[in-house]
């Protein structure tokens, strides 16, 4: 793998109604493909140390390997400087690890192996009346609740 590049994903419409690009860092390999750095806090189906190859569509990309990271999204109408105090810890002991952080959000990455029950309840317990969480690669980008069950067969090895 090479150094850092960056690279620009499509991410959907924002409110203005234009396209909207999130940039993300990568290490490309000899084949071309794009090793995610962080998992983003935009586009969704993908998580830190996801293997992509961009299509040749300014912005899109084809899904070529998954690392097994679960992409988490915590978000709130105020300032998460106190979630993010207790939470990152936590989520750190599980082998989880903060990938960005903007006063209003949190991206965070976390291996599968380490169970949606465990994770899930640490994050339930974590949330205010402000915020809340989601995962960013768990459900089919089209609809954002059919389970894309990717994580069936690498559980099943570990």
């Amino acid at each position: 793998m090479s150094a850092l590049s960056q690279i620009e994903l499509y991410a959907g419409i924002g409110p203005n109604g234009q396209g909207v690009v999130e940039r993300l860092q990568v290490r490309v390999n000899e084949q071309n493909e794009c090793q995610l750095v962080r998992s983003p806090g935009f586009v969704k189906g993908i998580a830190s140390g996801d293997v992509i190859k961009l299509d040749g569509t300014v912005g899109h990309f084809e899904l070529v390997r998954r690392s097994g990271n679960l992409a988490i999204r915590v978000i709130s109408r105020e300032s998460l400087s106190a979630i993010a105090e207790n939470l990152t810890p936590a989520l750190e002991l599980m082998g989880g690890e903060l990938d960005s952080e903007t006063p209003r959000m949190l991206v965070y990455s976390i291996h599968v192996s380490c169970g949606f029950a465990a994770i899930e309840d640490l994050l339930n317990a974590s949330m205010d009346a402000n915020s809340t969480w989601f995962y960013g690669n768990v459900y089919a980008p089209e609809d954002g609740v059919t389970p894309l069950n990717w994580w069936l067969e690498l559980l099943e090895q570990v």
